[in-house]
């Protein structure tokens, strides 16, 4: 479920778990959501909680008047999600899939909880003096509002192949022999621990388990050993688990995490997740036991990164370098989002790979290409010096050569691959391009055919 979670809503769940954590609550209950949500709330959800003057604070106190439970636990001993939370967050599901939404939103999750008869939520707001109707209604225009935002031309794409695709978290754990073993080295700690819940923390420190590999080098040259994180780690980590068939789960923390580290792999050029991808993943995601270490040590994140990336970059990858160019061509337009269009400049300037020589052998110039992406999006003044994005569409083009890749056995995402990806996207920017600058697919699949047989 966790997969079709916005980022705003993967906070709330998280705060609820770090909420549950300090109250010495057994599970995490509907009560730690409804806290989680104010404490999360920006902009409009922001105003509505303010339109009726309820703080973080007053919330809590009329909260824990009414609550019950065992305070025997330690603070971190949290089971998981109560059973009425589990039933709370499938009826979130639901409720964005009626409203026509692909994603689970904030807003979503806050309608869920307002909406449950089964719990004391709606008491304590009224108490307080809430007014639950309005705020529905209000909360159901906004999720409407977000339905029909337009950002690029491929963002309102409602093609079939637009379906989000649920994140396989096997596969996206366990797709190279260094991310096998540093999994089964986390397992191993779960079941040696009595730990359930797979956490970024465990995934960490089976990765410094291995001192011999040139990635825990690096992170030892930047401060970060396997002493001195396990040190850190004990003072946080204290899970108790009374999950049934010990079903091992990654938190939401760690599943996003997860998520980043595979886009972190695509946009690299490597068709595999590798144990630098899952630590680029806990730095992009700032979130969960294992960032907060770091932060702890006080390592320097843009020099790991960096550190990281490094020895990647040298192996000059041609995705990589696609995608560098991708991006360096929306700046020149003014754009901070990358779609197919850009995604097909970058694969001419890279020049040198398949995709590349193929669409040279078409006489298909940077400048001519230039020309007709400039016809069909124009110049913006989106880029403010901030992080470039891809389309949906985009995305999915990358996740396709990943598959091309990968069937191919191949250890990097190639040219080719990326050029056969936007061929799967008939309606996208890159190929109504391609039209325009007069070819086709058949005559890039015998080019690529060609080259590749040489």
């Amino acid at each position: 479920m966790f997969e079709r979670f916005t980022e705003k809503a993967l906070n709330v769940v998280s705060r609820a778990q770090d909420i549950a954590c300090k109250m010495q609550s057994e599970n995490i209950l509907s009560e730690h959501l409804l806290l989680a949500l104010a404490a999360e709330a920006k902009g409009v959800s922001l105003k509505i909680f303010r339109m009726y003057n309820i703080s973080y604070d007053k919330l809590y106190d009329e909260i824990i008047k009414n609550m019950s439970y065992s305070k025997s636990l330690k603070v971190g001993d949290v089971s998981g999600f109560s059973q009425h939370v589990k039933i709370l967050l499938k009826d979130t599901l639901d409720l964005a899939t009626k409203s026509g939404n692909p994603s689970i939103l904030y807003e979503h999750l806050f309608l869920s909880v307002i909406n449950d008869k089964n719990s004391n939520n709606v008491n304590t707001l009224e108490a307080l003096g809430f007014d639950v109707p309005t705020a529905r209604g209000l909360l159901r225009k906004l999720v409407q509002r977000k339905t029909k935002v337009l950002v690029h031309p491929e963002g309102e794409d409602k093609s079939e192949n637009a379906q989000n695709k649920s994140v396989e978290t096997d596969s996206l754990a366990f797709d190279s022999e260094e991310s096998k073993q540093v999994f089964e080295r986390a397992v191993s700690k779960l079941s040696a621990s009595g730990y359930e819940i797979l956490g970024t923390e465990q995934i960490i420190s089976s990765i410094l388990e291995d001192s011999q590999s040139s990635l825990s080098q690096i992170l030892a040259q930047n401060g970060v050993t396997i002493e001195g994180f396990n040190e850190k780690l004990s003072t946080v980590q204290s899970r108790s688990s009374e999950y049934e068939g010990r079903q091992i789960i990654f938190t939401p923390n760690a599943f996003r995490m997860m998520s980043v580290a595979q886009q972190t792999a695509k946009e690299l050029g490597s068709s595999v997740v590798l144990p630098e991808h899952i630590v680029l993943g806990v730095l992009k995601s700032r979130k969960g036991i294992a960032y907060d270490i770091l932060k702890e040590l006080k390592i320097d994140e843009k020099k790991l990164a960096h550190s990281i990336i490094k020895p990647i970059e040298k192996q000059m990858p041609e995705t990589l370098t696609i995608l560098r160019f991708a991006k360096e061509e929306a700046r020149r337009l003014g754009r901070n989002i990358v779609g197919t269009e850009m995604f097909l400049l970058g694969i001419i300037a890279e020049g040198t790979g398949i995709g590349g020589r193929v669409l040279a052998a078409l006489e298909i110039t940077i400048r001519d290409a230039r020309k007709v992406v400039e016809g069909l999006i124009g110049f913006g003044n989106e880029y403010y010096d901030k992080e470039i994005n891809f389309t949906e569409r985009a995305k999915r083009v990358l996740e396709k050569a990943w598959e091309l890749a990968k069937a191919e056995k191949k250890s990097r995402i190639e040219s080719q691959h990326v050029l056969l990806a936007i061929m799967t996207e008939p309606d996208s920017l890159a190929m109504n391009a391609l039209e325009q600058l007069g070819t086709d697919s058949l005559e890039i699949r015998e080019g690529i055919k060609k080259f590749s047989n040489e």
